[in-house]
């Protein structure tokens, strides 16, 4: 239904055009290969594929297609993550057709665009003390999620579908970011830091 809306009101301005709806990150994937969208309206929270990861994918493989972050959520990470995989703006779903309209042709010049509160939270993050896992990228994030619950790198491969020398890869650069020669000094950083463990999103 929010998309049908977005339709509705983003196609009563002559410069734009809409080329494609997608429900989840690998649709988008797919609409990418297909129509060639300049602009594409990304949401973060997706099944299949997140928006996140299928920012990343787009810009890797079709790097002329910008993508705006447009969610309900303002999580530090979340707009740090989705940036860092290549979103060229943030914005939230309550943004008017008009607000939406420019970002979307700021975005096609190259220009981002960031709601007031995103602005906010990336200043304040800038005074606080930095974090050596603040260095983990999205998916180094994972594999140490998965190596504090005690998995060997074959039950990581299994569990994140990827090839033991991806996994081997992740585990090497993770201990090479946190300072630390072995998976069990790794570990226990991790639980002597505290860390809030939502920074590694652990359950």
């Amino acid at each position: 239904m929010l998309r049908k809306g977005l339709a509705v009101f983003l196609m009563s301005y002559p410069d734009l055009k809409l080329v494609g709806e997608a429900s989840n990150g690998k649709e988008g994937l797919t609409l990418c290969a297909e129509q060639h969208p300049d602009i594409i309206l990304m949401d973060l929270m997706m099944p299949i594929m997140d928006g996140i990861a299928a920012t990343r994918h787009i810009r890797q493989d079709f790097p002329n297609i910008q993508v705006i972050a447009l969610t309900s959520f303002g999580e530090e990470r979340l707009i740090k993550d989705v940036l860092e995989a290549g979103a060229i703006s943030y914005l939230f779903k309550k943004a008017s057709a008009d607000d939406l309209a420019n970002a979307i042709r700021a975005a096609h010049n190259g220009i981002s665009t960031f709601a007031p509160e995103v602005t906010d939270i990336l200043i304040q993050s800038i005074g606080r003390p930095h974090s050596v896992f603040e260095e983990l990228t999205p998916r180094e994030r994972e594999v140490l999620r998965l190596l504090v619950k005690g998995m060997s790198n074959n039950e990581i491969s299994s569990a994140l579908t990827i090839s033991g020398a991806t996994t081997k890869n992740h585990v090497s650069n993770i201990l090479s970011k946190l300072g630390v020669t072995t998976r069990v000094e790794a570990i226990v950083l991790v639980m002597t830091q505290s860390l809030s463990l939502g920074d590694f999103y652990i359950s």
